[in-house]
């Protein structure tokens, strides 16, 4: 089956994608482009499904590059192949060749272009990450490496979306403890649950962090279950374990 990849025109003509889990080599529970080394799935499988992303992203595998993703505020400016991946949540890069990728089943995978500058970023912001402004710092090192934030593009690709995402009070608290405003982003769920839109709340912090555009896929992956992993989702399923989704852009 062909891969299946979404693109986003703001993103100008750097190449990227946010790749659904159909047209890869996975089965069972993993069916399809399961790229997470960090799954259970066999690993010489991985490897094919890793390696039909990178020849879609026309780069060698090896630089097809991504870190070992912590729910952290911390970037990593890229310069070429990491054969041991660092403990981070994103990556800056303005050298051509090198594909960026961060991987999600439910969080927000973010690629940010500024093709002015030649300069690029994704970010894998959780809950976590984009509290503790992941995503700023992901702006903050594409300026340190001559972008412009007024000039870049950034696109929240599939995640969970507000109706999938209940959480309980705790949650609510730690949002409210850093911004009594963050109240806007959650609806009232059954009993003492709430709603969070995490998307919603991604796209304030980029649009108040001054990107020139901001936008979300509007792909839940909790609700397609044909083209997108979901951690969520397989809970609520009691499946013991579940695929990676992909996102990648290279210059």
């Amino acid at each position: 089956m062909t891969l299946e990849i979404l693109t986003s025109d703001h993103l100008g003509t750097t190449r990227h994608g946010f790749f659904t889990r159909r047209g890869g080599a996975s089965s069972g529970v993993f069916a399809g482009l399961n790229c997470g080394y960090g799954s259970t799935d066999q690993t010489d499988i991985v490897h094919i499904n890793r390696a039909r992303v990178a020849e879609a992203m026309g780069v060698a595998a090896d630089h097809l590059v991504g870190v070992h993703q912590i729910h952290s505020a911390a970037v990593i400016d890229v310069t070429g192949p990491m054969p041991d991946k660092p403990k981070a949540d994103a990556m800056v890069t303005k050298t051509p060749g090198v594909a960026l990728s961060v991987l999600s089943a439910d969080c927000q995978p973010v690629l940010f272009a500024d093709p002015q500058a030649g300069v690029i970023g994704a970010a894998h912001a959780g809950w976590r990450g984009a509290l503790d402004g992941v995503l700023d710092a992901t702006i903050d090192a594409m300026e340190g490496l001559g972008a412009d934030r007024k000039n870049i593009a950034a696109v929240i690709g599939p995640c969970i979306s507000q109706g999938a995402y209940e959480v309980g009070p705790e949650f609510f608290e730690d949002f409210l403890a850093q911004d009594r405003g963050f109240d806007r982003f959650f609806a009232q769920g059954k009993g003492d649950r709430m709603l969070f839109d995490l998307p919603g709340f991604g796209l304030s912090r980029l649009r108040a962090a001054g990107v020139g555009v901001a936008e979300w896929t509007r792909h839940c992956t909790y609700a397609d279950a044909n083209r997108f992993y979901s951690y969520r989702r397989t809970t609520h399923a009691k499946e013991a374990d579940y695929g990676r989704l992909i996102a990648a852009i290279t210059l």
